[in-house]
This record gives C-alpha cells, sequence and structure tokens, in this order.
C-alpha cells in the first residue's frame, strides 16, 4: 500500500474510504445505497432459501396481520401504486399463498388473506431483511430509532415515496417524536 500525498495510506479495493470526509449529504446517500444494496441481495438470498423475495414476505406478513385486507390498503402501507403491487399479489396467490376474496360490500373490491400454506410462512425466520432490522433495532435506544424514522420518512416525502400529512409545512420534519 502506498502513500497519499497527505501521508495516509491509499485503501485497497474493498476497504473503507480514508482521505477527507465525504460531507454529510453524499455519506449518507452512500449508507442509504449500502442499504438498497442490502436490500436486494438479501432478498435474492431468500428467494433462494424460503422461496420468496423481500417484497413478498414482507406482503405475506402485513395478510397475515391483516386478514381480509383490500390491495389498495397494502398498497398505502407499503407506499407503492396498487398497479405495483398486482403482480405480487398474482404471484402469490398462484402459488398458493393467498387467497382472493370478493368483497361482499363492494363486488369490485378484493380482500385478500393466507392460505394454510401462506400462514406457514408467516412466522419470524431467519435470514429476512426483518430479522437483520430486528437485530439492528434491538441494540438501538427508542429515541435513536425514532429519530432514524423521522429522517427516513423526511427523505421519502422528499423524494415523492410517501405523502406528506395534510397541511404540514417546512417544520413538520420537526414534531416532536411523541406526537406519533
Amino acid at each position: 500500500m502506498k502513500d497519499t500525498a497527505n501521508g495516509e495510506p491509499e485503501p485497497h479495493e474493498g476497504e473503507g474510504l480514508k482521505g477527507p470526509p465525504l460531507g454529510e449529504v453524499l455519506e449518507f446517500m452512500r449508507l442509504l445505497w449500502a442499504v438498497d444494496h442490502g436490500l436486494q441481495s438479501t432478498s435474492k438470498r431468500m428467494e433462494s432459501t424460503l422461496g420468496l423475495t423481500g417484497p413478498q414476505r414482507l406482503v405475506i406478513r402485513l395478510v397475515g396481520r391483516f386478514p381480509g385486507i383490500t390491495a389498495g390498503t397494502l398498497a398505502q402501507i407499503l407506499h407503492v401504486h396498487p398497479s405495483t403491487l398486482t403482480g405480487v399479489l398474482k404471484r402469490l396467490e398462484k402459488r398458493g399463498l393467498l387467497e382472493r376474496k370478493s368483497d361482499p360490500l363492494d363486488g369490485r373490491k378484493a380482500l385478500f388473506a393466507l392460505t394454510e400454506s401462506g400462514r406457514s410462512l408467516d412466522i419470524p425466520s431467519e435470514g429476512t431483511v426483518e430479522s437483520a432490522v430486528q437485530r439492528v433495532l434491538a441494540r438501538m435506544s427508542r429515541n435513536r430509532i425514532l429519530a432514524t424514522q423521522d429522517v427516513l420518512t423526511a427523505l421519502a416525502q422528499e423524494l415523492g415515496g410517501v405523502p406528506a400529512p395534510a397541511g404540514s409545512g417546512a417544520d413538520a420534519t420537526d414534531e416532536k417524536p411523541d406526537a406519533r
């Protein structure tokens, strides 16, 4: 390893950056990309080991928690357009993990519930995104978790992935954590 102009050794490929800091924005973005990469990698591993991708498993867990949920409500919880969810729901239904029933109050809506096979997958499992999240959250204080949720919510709102609360102004990100 040779030294840089400022006397610090140059990092080998795969090592962390040593040198001038990236600054808050670039460092935060770097970490977001690392999380995104980890989500994608873990989702692919989950498909190999559990037979479900990360998004499919999240749908299974949500339908298990809210039997009779509509696709529209699932889409709202997941912050996706309902058409984005259609493929996931169809694949899970085709595999016999979800069942679709017409809403007796509005035949245009479908209600989703887990089948017996789906219920067998609606359990905590190692090697999933949620198990990694659970381990990390167990190491964090409640205040750190709430602060992180605030930052991620504000970023999602800024990027258009989460609608801002009605009547929120520029100070919406300064809400107190216990206002949830």
